[in-house]
């Protein structure tokens, strides 16, 4: 079926894959917008697992504050390149990011940042339930570790669904950019913090970074 540019444009405009990309996917979903979407995005995470080794040291610090001054986030958004980082999109998905951090209070980057003594201890809770429900011993593993996945789908950034598309995860819209700008893109750290509580959760040491910058 022909593609017209308006259905290009709508869907690079969602999407930030290139133009190219976009009307070849639409082809292959015969003009189906969503499943053209998909089709991008199952391509955005292969991009993303082929650059994951390249360096990345430019990028962005952004600092959001919220509406009525109570609460602030700082975000380390790493790119391969100066030029990537000083464009309009790198800027926005930085932006995203942060208000996402602020809306959503994440703990953690990815979950290979969750302490293990969380993790285990997480587990051991699940385990004791399902077996207090009768559960068969032999799904009980099963049964913990799809809670565990839930577990790290709340407090893990990368695993959060993004509040502004919740079909995705943050993870996802990271790899999305990755396609389009054909660089790897790295979420390095973030701070959260919010009038009257303490240093809430961050990514690695960067919270341990600003308060003794504090001090």
């Amino acid at each position: 079926m022909a593609i017209t540019a308006q259905q290009v444009k709508s869907l690079r405009e969602r999407t930030q894959a290139g133009v190219l990309d976009c009307k070849l996917a639409l082809q292959e979903a015969e003009g189906d917008f969503e499943k053209a979407t998909v089709i991008l995005r199952k391509k955005g995470l292969a991009a993303a697992a082929k650059r994951a080794d390249r360096a990345t040291a430019e990028g962005l610090i952004f600092a959001y504050i919220h509406p009525g001054d109570s609460l602030g986030v700082l975000v380390e958004l790493n790119c391969e390149t100066d030029f990537v980082a000083k464009t309009p999109e790198f800027r926005d998905l930085v932006k995203d990011i942060a208000m996402h951090i602020a809306a959503m209070a994440p703990r953690y980057v990815r979950r290979e940042d969750v302490p293990q003594g969380e993790t285990d201890q997480e587990k051991e809770i699940y385990r004791s339930k399902a077996l207090a429900s009768g559960k068969p011993e032999k799904i009980v593993e099963r049964v913990v570790e799809g809670q565990l996945g839930k577990f790290f789908g709340e407090v893990c950034l990368l695993e959060q669904p993004f509040v502004k598309d919740p079909s995705i995860t943050v993870g996802q819209l990271v790899a999305d950019r990755i396609a389009s700008t054909k660089e790897n893109i790295n979420l390095r750290r973030f701070v959260r913090f919010k009038l009257g509580e303490g240093l809430q959760k961050r990514s690695t040491d960067f919270a341990g970074e600003v308060a003794a910058q504090l001090d």
